[in-house]
């Protein structure tokens, strides 16, 4: 029987190669009649507002974020820019390679899998469409939960729903919105994905503290998991310091 008997994941730079804005969010920008430039400045600085869907859908979403970069678009260009958005953002994401193998290998050692990601509306429209929603039985996603990482109600959220303690749950991410230690206030084990193609990423309060185990590929997390005697309380070693992935937990 394994330590851990579920993996929680983040979604963006995790499960997802890591995200840059493409060209297609100008189309958004044009559409609005916002110059590309100013509506990424808006959308940067107010990330967190919109992830947790206090604004309102995603056209009143949208809509406030006019206002803040100062236009006003018709009714029909704000409902063109909501489809345009979803697009851009839809290209944008890319699984990884080894994130559907990953999910299905931990599922066949018997265990749970969820997703805990800060989001905005667009994901919640995407994800039913992804080969890794069959994969994933719970989804705590911030637009609809209220609350962005590094709340520790989030996880815990997740670890409810799947009726485990939190100390039985394993966390990955790549460190954005502080959620590694956020997880671990939330009383789970947390591990950063440091995949190489991270440098690149678009990331908002990074965990620029965090000392904690690091994974170079997503399918070490099975690696992982199969010698989660390592983690037990009181073990010292590799797992307990910041390693590579393949000397981080043996």
């Amino acid at each position: 029987m394994p330590r851990f008997q579920a993996v929680l994941f983040d979604f963006y730079g995790t499960l997802t190669c890591a995200v840059q804005r493409g060209s297609a969010h100008g189309t958004t920008a044009e559409l609005l009649g916002c110059p590309p430039e100013v509506f990424v400045n808006v959308l940067n600085r107010t990330y967190y507002q919109r992830a947790t869907g206090a604004l309102g859908t995603a056209e009143a979403t949208l809509r406030w974020v006019c206002a803040q970069a100062g236009v006003r678009p018709s009714a029909e260009a704000l409902r063109s820019a909501v489809i345009a958005r979803f697009r851009a953002i839809r290209a944008d994401t890319r699984l990884r390679a080894e994130a559907v193998p990953t999910l299905a290998a931990l599922r066949q050692r018997g265990l749970r899998i969820g997703l805990v990601s800060d989001c905005t509306h667009e994901l919640p429209a995407l994800l039913p469409q992804l080969p890794i929603n069959p994969l994933l039985d719970v989804r705590v996603l911030s637009v609809q939960f209220g609350r962005c990482k590094p709340d520790p109600e989030l996880y815990r959220a997740a670890c409810r729903r799947l009726g485990l303690a939190p100390a039985t749950c394993l966390y990955v991410g790549d460190g954005g919105s502080q959620e590694l230690t956020g997880a671990e206030r939330a009383g789970l084990r947390a591990v950063r994905l440091a995949a190489p193609d991270l440098a690149g990423h678009l990331t908002f309060n990074p965990d620029t503290g965090w000392t904690g185990p690091e994974l170079a590929s997503l399918a070490d997390v099975v690696d992982l998991i199969d010698r989660a005697d390592a983690w037990s309380p009181g073990a010292t070693g590799p797992a307990a310091h910041h390693q590579p992935a393949e000397v981080s937990v043996g």
